[in-house]
């Protein structure tokens, strides 16, 4: 398992940046709600999602964090430079620590890539393997990632609507000012 903290402050690529976060506790999201706003990168960061080129990093992009409480997931809603979706990218994990200042996960290297239409993929299982094969995950845990996934995947063919909405939503509450 890798400790991932939400405010990114341990990615090279990302040189220049402004980050704030808000604790939220209503009906529709519990948990901790990130915005890193991309000043400065070293370079634009570019990914294949769904047979697809996209850039998801670059100067003026801003990454939504969102680290539910008893939840084994996190979110991060990647907006361009003009606030436009670009990606959604479901990290499966073991454990979110809801600490303001601190939000982190055990992340368990499974991810769900989502476009905008809702399109999506299930990539890095070959990293869940191999990190259940040297003993850095046990099976319970490999078993539990694989749950999650297929339960977000689901989310996502039933109401991705919703899924947008609730993401949306969280969005408004760190940029009231629609900034």
């Amino acid at each position: 398992m890798k400790i991932k903290y939400i405010d990114k402050r341990h990615w090279r690529r990302l040189q220049r940046r402004d980050y704030k976060e808000i604790r939220l506790e209503d009906t529709r999201f519990d948990g901790i709600v990130g915005l890193v706003t991309m000043q400065k990168v070293k370079s634009p960061l570019q990914v294949e999602v769904v047979g697809k080129c996209i850039t998801v990093a670059d100067a003026g992009y801003q990454w939504l964090q969102l680290l539910p409480k008893d939840k084994l997931y996190s979110i991060t809603a990647m907006y361009d430079n003009y606030g436009r979706p670009v990606q959604y990218y479901i990290d499966v994990n073991d454990h979110n620590f809801i600490e303001l200042g601190e939000a982190r996960a055990n992340d368990l290297f499974l991810d769900v890539l989502v476009l905008p239409t809702g399109e999506y993929e299930l990539v890095d299982e070959a990293d869940l393997k191999f990190a259940l094969k040297k003993g850095s995950i046990t099976k319970k845990q490999y078993d539990s990632a694989y749950q999650t996934a297929h339960y977000i995947m689901t989310i996502i063919q039933q109401d991705f609507e919703t899924f947008k909405k609730t993401i949306d939503y969280c969005r408004q509450q760190i940029t009231p000012s629609g900034e």
